[in-house]
């Protein structure tokens, strides 16, 4: 054994042999005139005047790199799936609701734009509390101390009650049943219901619950029957509603990282089976992060046979009222739908 330090016997000996380092000398380089580059200043962004640009001016001033071609992309997408009549499919999870975009959403469905709306149950229960009582999204840390957290009495009264009276009598489903009882008792802030605003444009509006993860399955007025009799009726229709997806249509998958992409490969797959050529349509990814299920479930797998996928990062509150404004002023533009 050498010992550490002893310089003596470094190289000598121990079968060292020198470094081999490559030659820079024999590179062969091209020129930059020849070389295939993905950016120049054509793609640049255009600085908005705020003197006299419009919002065309500022759509049309934005780079023409990485996402926002996606979001241009995924706004054709849409303006062509109306043109030919093709379903535009919003699934949605409770932030687009907590973030205050039920006003977006509700003009894109009185536009024509949205055809169907599939939410996961916690939307649903944003969507309640502000049109009946004006506010929502409790301090969930706060309410939690003392065994409160989820505990609104007139909450679960609401949509338990209202699950539990139409899942006996006619065929409603979740989101119609709910969309009707607001619209019946004259909810205070109907305007924002997207519930209700589906319920009145004719537009399927459907609930997907996973009993247990929301506040009113901990209360008395709880009914586990009920809620999955409620859910199950929707699923069947965002089945029927997927067989649309034939040859083109859109499905937008915001803010649901789990539910709503599990729910709709499932649902995707029931479309096919029954014999629906589900295939050649364009699904995106808006989220605050990337996330599995989304990824493979909405972006990927769907489209593998002939469609088209983006996963398109950002805050909803930002990203959503961004998507809706080029959507209409496509829709403006000669070629557009509208």
């Amino acid at each position: 054994m050498i010992p550490i330090g002893d310089s003596a016997h470094i190289g000598k000996g121990i079968g060292m042999t020198a470094h081999r380092r490559a030659d820079l000398k024999k590179i062969t380089t091209i020129s930059i005139l020849k070389r295939k580059s993905k950016v120049s200043p054509g793609d640049f962004a255009t600085p908005f005047d705020e003197a006299g640009d419009s919002f065309r001016a500022f759509a049309s001033g934005l780079p023409g790199i990485l996402a926002v071609n996606d979001l241009r992309a995924v706004t054709e997408a849409i303006v062509r799936s109306r043109r030919k009549k093709k379903p535009v499919i919003l699934m949605m999870g409770a932030h687009v609701v907590k973030v205050g975009l039920a006003p977006v959403i509700i003009d894109l469905l009185r536009r024509g734009v949205i055809t169907a709306v599939a939410m996961n149950s916690a939307a649903a229960i944003h969507d309640v509390e502000t049109a009946m009582w004006g506010h929502t999204s409790e301090d969930v840390a706060l309410n939690m101390k003392n065994g409160r957290f989820g505990m609104a009495r007139e909450t679960g009264e609401f949509i338990n009650g209202t699950l539990a009276a139409a899942a006996g009598a006619g065929d409603d489903g979740y989101g119609e049943a709910l969309g009707k009882e607001l619209i019946a008792r004259s909810a205070p802030n109907l305007a924002v219901s997207i519930l209700a605003a589906c319920c009145t444009l004719g537009v399927p509006a459907t609930v997907h619950a996973a009993i247990g993860t929301d506040i009113v399955h901990q209360q008395p007025t709880m009914n586990g029957a009920a809620t999955g009799e409620m859910s199950f009726r929707d699923f069947l229709s965002l089945c029927e509603t997927c067989k649309g997806l034939t040859g083109g249509g859109v499905v937008l998958n915001v803010g649901s990282a789990v539910i709503m992409p599990e729910v709709f490969l499932k649902a995707l797959t029931v479309a096919r089976n029954l014999g629906a050529r589900a295939q050649g349509f364009t699904t995106a990814v808006f989220d605050m992060n990337a996330h599995y299920r989304p990824t493979m479930n909405v972006q990927v797998r769907p489209t593998r046979d002939g469609g088209e996928g983006y996963y398109i990062i950002g805050h909803h509150e930002i990203m959503i009222p961004l998507l809706a404004a080029m959507i209409k002023l496509r829709l403006r533009s000669p070629g557009g739908a509208g």
